[in-house]
């Protein structure tokens, strides 16, 4: 998901606080599923749910983990651990789905489990106390966020259960808070089965369920007669085991729908009917098994897609469809489309596009995509909050009247466009847990996708490009935009990036995972070359591609991949797991001639006092004779210079290369890697040096000030010139935001 941009003990008082008034709440009653309440009563011990702050991974996950490394003798491309059937019918006049289900679920543990838990996701809309909106509101004035619609009557959504079956018994049911968020939070069902699944066991589920679909706020809804259909069923939580993703023991990763948090999920198959009026365009998660059936004005299309963790779709009359074939080396042939609405017909080629470019990018540097579609989704005017949002194998795109090339508005459809669709590797193919781990997923992803168009060569433009007729370039790179929107003037970040969605200080602090990830690997990118690091980032999806990797599970294949295990610790012990600034400055060039000086030295054996008088004679004489052999130089003489460069931190050490410049032109370079405060580099030659410059490359991305890091002896603009380049960054991460939001 594309946003810009959590809670502690003290969440749920400030909510009480925050509330709104009864009689506002009174005007969108919420309904209630017709629930049974469950037995307390159980003969097997039970299952805890993983703790609510679970973050900061440093345990890497056993090798055996989510069934071991999937490879090419494996007879499907995901453990799967689940499966669902589902009808659905839309009613778009009532902005409704009913649906019946039935799920299997397969028991990976040693042990029975006679209770589950299901994700009723569309609860976090039925009114203003279900946790989405009670962190909504806390939030507020912490930094922007996309879910800024506010709900009025007849706009509020939620599902309800309305039969729940194991082998033609009623199973009961109750909400429950795995987070220890409000009781008006209706987002995680427990569910206690009538006969428990035994150890490896499979259960089956029938159900029933009503949804009443919101005015899209985020991520899901209707706006008119476009429906955008997702976290729409109930849905099974994770069973972890011990060695998976930090787990010392089983335990159900349930959290609820938090306002920041995305989304986490087995990998399984799904066959879904999808039934809607004639004349509606759709579009969904997988490919249709068949010819759409028409019968009594409805038409059903057939869906099913195998080894994904999460099922969306999309049905609006009147839009329009555009398509091309994608092939590439171990792929299969991929049909993309996009699906638009006529009016933003202008920007439905160029996502294509970048589409098809996104396809060839991540499946050569990352590995062969494996589904056979990819459905792009235009929303329409007012449904921005649909935008920007990822399913495996489909997402929604930027819409757009507008684009131009070498503008911002090129910019926002092709990278929104590359980002949504890279959540399909990061989110999708390698099942990055977004509640507890978004830098994982958002993070990562954002550093793939910026290096895709940084090998494009695309800059980003926040003003129209006639200005390079001036002789003014107003682009930024797109590393340079990731550096001042997340690093830039951030000393103490308030967050670890592996800390989760909703334990965050704000909502610019939550935004920052995006930026922050991309500027830690680039970081380490440029330390260990690109070619290292392009082979380290292969290695990871290899191994963890169809299992759930943990940052620790990263970190390791960083660490094994670019051969710099030292190094790769060290940056992820200071800026995943912690939250340490990144600075160095020049403190200080200075120059000294190696004259002789008055005193006793020994000369041709013999212990000889020089006095100044003496020295002073010495050296003009030597300077005399210098001269007339060295007609026309500008630099240098008789005697050698001792040039000092002093240099300190003030952040976590990080590898840095010293340049320095001397006065004839030539230069030298040292390597700082050592982790000292401070230190002082000594040169001898002809000449004196006249200025010192930190990471002359720029590589280090994670530095949150540029500008201590030269040094000169005589006046210099080049700080001006940095200055005036982190203020445009700093432009074009503001116009980033508005496109964005």
């Amino acid at each position: 998901m594309l946003r810009t941009f959590r809670s502690t003990s003290w969440m749920w008082l400030a909510a009480a606080c925050l509330a709104l008034p009864a009689a506002t709440r009174a005007a969108a009653p919420p309904p209630t599923p017709p629930a049974v309440p469950a037995s307390a009563a159980s003969t097997l011990a039970p299952i805890p749910f993983v703790s609510p702050h679970e973050a900061n991974i440093r345990v890497a996950s056993a090798p055996d983990a989510w069934g071991g490394p999937r490879t090419a003798a494996d007879p499907t491309l995901s453990d799967r651990v689940t499966s669902y059937t589902i009808h659905a019918t839309l009613d778009p006049g009532k902005h409704t789905v009913d649906a019946t289900q039935v799920m299997t679920w397969r028991n990976r543990s040693d042990r029975p489990v006679d209770r589950i838990y299901l994700h009723m996701y569309l609860n976090a809309f039925e009114n203003p106390g279900s946790l989405f909106f009670t962190e909504r509101r806390m939030f507020s004035g912490s930094g922007h966020s996309r879910g800024g619609a506010k709900l009025k009557k007849g706009q509020w959504g939620y599902i309800q259960l309305q039969k729940l079956q194991q082998n033609g018994k009623d199973a009961t049911w109750r909400y429950v808070h795995p987070d220890g968020g409000p009781d008006t939070d209706h987002t995680v069902l427990e569910v206690v089965l009538p006969e428990p699944v035994p150890a490896h066991g499979t259960l089956t589920l029938d159900m029933a369920f009503h949804d009443k679909l919101p005015r899209v706020v985020e991520r899901t809804g209707w706006w008119g007669r476009f429906h955008l259909v997702a976290q729409w069923f109930p849905k099974i939580a994770v069973l972890e085991l011990p060695g998976e993703r930090g787990a010392t023991h089983v335990r159900w990763n349930a959290h609820a729908f938090h306002y920041h948090s995305e989304f986490y999920a087995d990998y399984g198959n799904y066959d879904v009917h999808l039934t809607v009026p004639k004349g509606y365009t759709v579009g969904a998660v997988g490919h249709e098994a068949g010819p759409p059936v028409e019968k009594d004005g409805k038409v059903t299309h057939h869906f099913v897609q195998t080894d994904v963790e999460d099922f969306a779709w999309v049905a609006a009359p009147g839009y329009k469809t555009l398509a091309a074939t994608w092939t590439g080396p171990g792929s299969p042939t991929v049909t993309v489309r996009v699906i638009y609405p006529p009016e933003y017909k202008v920007v439905a080629q160029p996502i294509l596009k970048a589409t098809t470019d996104a396809l060839t990018y991540f499946s050569r540097t990352l590995g062969p995509y494996p589904y056979r579609t990819v459905t792009a989704v235009v929303p329409p005017y007012n449904a921005s909050e649909a935008g920007g949002m990822e399913y495996p194998t489909f997402f929604t795109a930027e819409h757009g009247r507008e684009y131009t090339k070498g503008t911002i508005s090129q910019f926002m459809i092709d990278f929104v466009t590359i980002h949504e669709f890279g959540h399909g590797y990061f989110m999708g193919i390698l099942g990055s847990n977004e509640f507890e781990e978004p830098m994982l997923d958002e993070g990562m992803n954002e550093y793939w996708d910026q290096r895709m168009l940084t090998e494009r060569g695309q800059d980003i433009y926040p003003v129209t490009p006639w200005l390079k007729r001036l002789g003014i370039d107003p682009g930024v790179k797109p590393f340079v935009m990731e550096r001042a929107s997340g690093v830039l003037g951030i000393n103490f970040p308030s967050d670890t990036l592996d800390e989760n969605s909703w334990d965050r200080l704000s909502n610019a602090s939550y935004g920052s995972v995006y930026s922050r990830t991309a500027s830690t690997m680039r970081t380490i990118e440029e330390l260990v070359g690109r070619d290292a690091m392009g082979k380290a980032m292969k290695l990871y999806y290899e191994r963890w591609k169809f299992r759930h990797p943990s940052a620790a599970d990263l970190r390791d294949a960083l660490a094994e991949g670019t051969g710099q295990s030292a190094l790769i610790h060290q940056i992820f012990n200071a800026q995943v797991y912690g939250t340490q600034r990144v600075d160095a400055r020049i403190v200080s060039v200075k120059n000294e001639e190696l004259v002789p000086r008055p005193g006793t030295e020994m000369r041709d054996g013999k212990r000889v006092t020089l006095t100044r008088k003496a020295v002073r004679e010495e050296i003009a004489k030597a300077r005399k004779a210098w001269k007339k052999s060295h007609k026309g130089a500008k630099h240098g003489g008789p005697y050698p210079f001792l040039s000092t460069v002093t240099v300190r931190r003030t952040g976590a050490p990080v590898p840095r290369t010293v340049e320095v410049t001397f006065a004839d032109g030539s230069r030298q370079t040292v390597d700082w890697n050592d982790g000292s405060r401070w230190k002082r580099f000594t040169f001898t030659g002809p000449v004196k040096a006249v200025s010192a410059q930190l990471d002359p490359k720029r590589t280090i991305y994670l530095d949150v000030n540029s500008l201590n890091d030269s040094y000169s002896t005589k006046k210099d603009t080049s700080a001006s010139s940095r200055w005036t380049a982190d203020a445009q960054a700093l432009l074009q991460s503001f116009y980033t935001l508005l496109g964005t939001l």
